[in-house]
């Protein structure tokens, strides 16, 4: 089997290597319906489910019959707030509801990194070694983008300390921005380029390299293979 890689670039956008990801986790065959499952689950968690209508009980007025039962031609009616009157309660309206679905950590790390592997074999995860920019700027995250071909809907995966790189990308409208820890099967999926920074690679995992368990959260385990040459988080240069 072929080494898996990702090209890695500098803050300009020229190309400095690739890099060799770990099969455990960037090489695995992707099972569509556990994606499937976890994106369900995590677009139903963001509905706030609050849309709610009254029922005839909660309209204000109606208490009095409107008319007498019998005798005037007309239907007969109890109140004016039935469903059937304009101004009346709704009759099987939306309610208060909880739309979490439950979704396992196993399942939920095994979708991530069924993304993260279709992502790769598509050639759409790109290393960024570092930011060297001295101050926040647009100007400069886009004309990286740029650089590196990610021109569409792209995923910026950096660490909590790379404040001028959060900076830069967080006002474009086709980024989102993504920390170690944090990352979710809808967003891999929902970006075209999957770009991480080479600090924020060698803190994010669904799990050690081989493991069935994976851990949801932050571990110790980098995404690329280990090297005792290479630079923490970036793995070993083959190129």
């Amino acid at each position: 089997m072929a080494d898996l890689v990702a090209p890695r670039y500098d803050s300009a956008g020229v190309q400095q290597g690739e890099v060799l990801l770990d099969p455990a986790v960037f090489g695995i065959t992707p099972n569509r319906d556990v994606m499937h499952q976890v994106v369900v689950a995590h677009l139903a968690a963001r509905r706030s489910g609050t849309a709610r209508t009254k029922t005839r009980a909660e309209v204000r007025g109606g208490g009095r019959k409107p008319w007498r039962q019998k005798g005037l031609g007309r239907a007969r009616h109890g109140s004016i707030r039935s469903p059937i009157w304009v101004g009346g309660g709704k009759a099987h309206g939306p309610r208060d509801r909880n739309y979490v679905q439950r979704a396992p950590k196993k399942m939920k790390a095994l979708a991530l990194r069924s993304a993260l592997s279709a992502r790769a074999s598509e050639g759409a995860i790109k290393i960024i070694g570092g930011f060297d920019w001295e101050v926040p700027s647009t100007r400069l995250a886009v004309s990286l983008l740029s650089e590196i071909g990610a021109t569409g809907k792209a995923l910026v995966v950096v660490d909590r300390s790379e404040e001028v790189a959060l900076r830069s990308f967080r006002n474009l409208p086709q980024v989102i921005l993504g920390r170690p820890g944090m990352l979710n099967t809808y967003d891999v999926l929902w970006a075209g380029t999957v770009i991480f920074s080479g600090l924020a690679l060698g803190q994010s995992s669904t799990g050690p390299a081989g493991s069935q368990s994976g851990r949801f959260d932050v571990s110790d385990e980098d995404f690329v293979m280990e090297n005792g040459a290479a630079p923490a988080g970036l793995g070993q240069d083959v190129r």
